[in-house]
């Protein structure tokens, strides 16, 4: 059952979105439309019980299940930023989650098709995204194959850490796509932007460590 976005909400969120600008700031990195689709969307909407919804506004990562995370508010702001999102863009997220990242690229302009591997989570973001608004396109399948179906993508955003990055992705981008992945076996991953290049070839740009959840192959139930 959703949850009201009271007005104690929109404060917590709004002193939140305050603090995530002047981190992007600190790192090099702005966009106020990502600020701005951040502070429309209600993140506590996206935890499970009453009691979790505390954290919500909180610049931490937090459990949601399956031994998956919703994200850092500041680590989604930063994927989507460096995606450089345009309205209309074709945006493949792998990683569904709790759905809130999604919602943010949604609010953002994007058309979003969103892979999830954990069935739980899947099933959850079915129901809450649409409650709440937002229609990305949904699937249950393995990331690391991307939706061959769909491409070309405008973006890439995966919100797992991959061990390397996955070519198969990289080959749905479109000529002058990019796709944001953090890439790394151990606690931490490094945040790739990898541009691709009118004629296939590609440039990575480096953002420092991150933190987040091993991406897996497969899919689970």
């Amino acid at each position: 059952m959703l949850r009201e976005d009271s007005l104690k909400f929109k404060g917590a969120r709004k002193r939140l979105i305050d603090k995530v600008g002047k981190l992007m700031k600190d790192h090099g990195v702005e966009d106020n439309r990502v600020l701005t689709a951040m502070m429309e969307v209600p993140r506590h909407i996206f935890f499970d019980s009453v009691f979790d919804q505390k954290f919500a506004y909180e610049n931490t990562a937090f459990k949601i299940g399956a031994g998956q995370t919703i994200s850092q508010p500041f680590t989604v702001a930063i994927q989507s930023a460096l995606l450089e999102v345009k309205k209309r863009d074709k945006i493949l997220e792998i990683g569904t989650g709790s759905g809130y990242q999604a919602a943010v690229l949604l609010a953002m302009g994007a058309k979003v098709f969103t892979v999830e591997r954990q069935k739980l989570l899947y099933d959850k973001a079915k129901d809450v995204l649409p409650a709440l608004g937002y229609r990305p396109r949904m699937f249950y399948g393995d990331g690391f194959k991307g939706l061959p179906s769909y491409a070309p993508f405008d973006g890439v955003i995966v919100t797992c850490g991959a061990p390397y990055v996955p070519e198969a992705l990289i080959d749905q981008l479109k000529p002058g796509g990019k796709a944001v992945i953090p890439v790394g076996d151990g606690d931490t991953q490094k945040m790739l932007r990898i541009i691709k290049n009118k004629d296939g070839s590609t440039k990575t740009e480096d953002y420092g460590d991150f933190s987040f959840v091993p991406m897996l192959q497969n899919t689970a139930k």
